[in-house]
């Protein structure tokens, strides 16, 4: 696989207008434009020399919770990874469009806190096709780091609908690629909620403006309804953010964490926050956390914090 070294972030703008093109009826036909079919192509983006801006970091730990530190939200550089991740999706040698995609799990690994003012270096690539029940899936890997070290990293797995429905999820094993299921534990459902979030109908633009995630799904409901949604839906990313913001004085410096969004959050929304540490014997202070429905209980977001897995975090790709 090739490394295309990028001069400056994409222009976010710009690539959303590529990726809504395979909307519009043989848009696709065009060579720069996404949505030809077949399969995920082997590519790889990095850009050097990035670096956060304090009041961005500032507006973004205000939206999801985060106290104001001078070391960057565990969640924040999958911001700043987004703009390439939207240019690999929006390349024309993608076999489909970023808009509709559904975000189904993430795993974040934190094998230090970076630092505002660090230089770094992101890297972006996806990976291949899987069939799943409804539809397909790929994931995308995000590295950053500063110099030749890993810092952090990410994977994202996401679905894209459509098919005969006759996939069956490949089952992952740590340490691959994409998240398995065995990274997450379930908070009893009898566990007390410690918390109660209500979410007003706004928060997918007020996240969308310190992310630059504008995907329609998140933006209005006039928006999301062609796509499948009877309303706006909380950004998955929002949502996992805002778990971490409510366990941060209980992070460590090294963990990872994965997620599993199941049941769209729909906007305007209440929801409820509970937490438990998990008691076994293979247990080293793991946390697992849940966000469901505050009426009805039905879960919308799974996730398990597990401190120091740095080596089990690790996509296995040689350097």
């Amino acid at each position: 696989m090739s490394t295309v070294s990028l001069a400056s972030s994409p222009n976010i703008p710009l690539l959303y207008a590529r990726a809504a093109a395979p909307l519009i009826p043989g848009a696709s036909l065009l060579p720069f434009v996404p949505g030809g079919g077949g399969e995920i192509p082997e590519l790889e983006l990095e850009l050097a020399g990035v670096k956060a801006d304090a009041a961005d970091v500032a507006a973004y730990a205000r939206v999801c919770g985060f106290a104001l530190r001078d070391k960057l939200p565990p969640t924040y550089p999958h911001l700043l990874a987004f703009p390439l991740q939207m240019a690999v999706m929006a390349d024309g040698s993608f076999p489909f469009g970023a808009i509709g995609l559904i975000h189904l799990e993430n795993r974040i690994a934190q094998l230090r806190p970076l630092g505002i003012s660090e230089e770094l270096i992101l890297r972006v690539r996806p990976t291949k096709l899987l069939p799943h029940p409804k539809g397909r899936t790929f994931t995308l890997v995000t590295e950053v780091r500063t110099g030749n070290k890993l810092a952090w990293e990410s994977v994202s797995t996401m679905l894209r609908r459509g098919g005969d429905g006759s996939g069956a999820v490949v089952p992952g094993k740590r340490g691959q690629l994409r998240p398995s299921a065995e990274n997450f534990a379930t908070v009893p459902t009898d566990t007390p909620a410690s918390a109660e979030w209500r979410l007003d109908g706004g928060l997918g633009r007020r996240y969308a403006a310190v992310s630059g995630d504008r995907n329609p799904i998140h933006m209005h409901a006039l928006a999301a309804k062609p796509l499948g949604f009877s309303a706006a839906i909380a950004h998955g990313m929002w949502t996992k953010a805002r778990c971490l913001a409510a366990l941060e004085s209980r992070l460590p410096d090294a963990f990872a964490v994965d997620v599993r969004f199941r049941k769209p959050i729909l906007l305007p929304s209440r929801v409820e926050f509970a937490s438990a540490e998990i008691d076994d014997s293979a247990s080293d202070g793991d946390i697992a956390f849940t966000v469901r429905d505050a009426k009805r209980g039905v879960p919308h977001l799974d996730g398990l914090i597990r401190p120091s897995e740095t080596k089990q975090a690790k996509t296995g790709r040689k350097k």
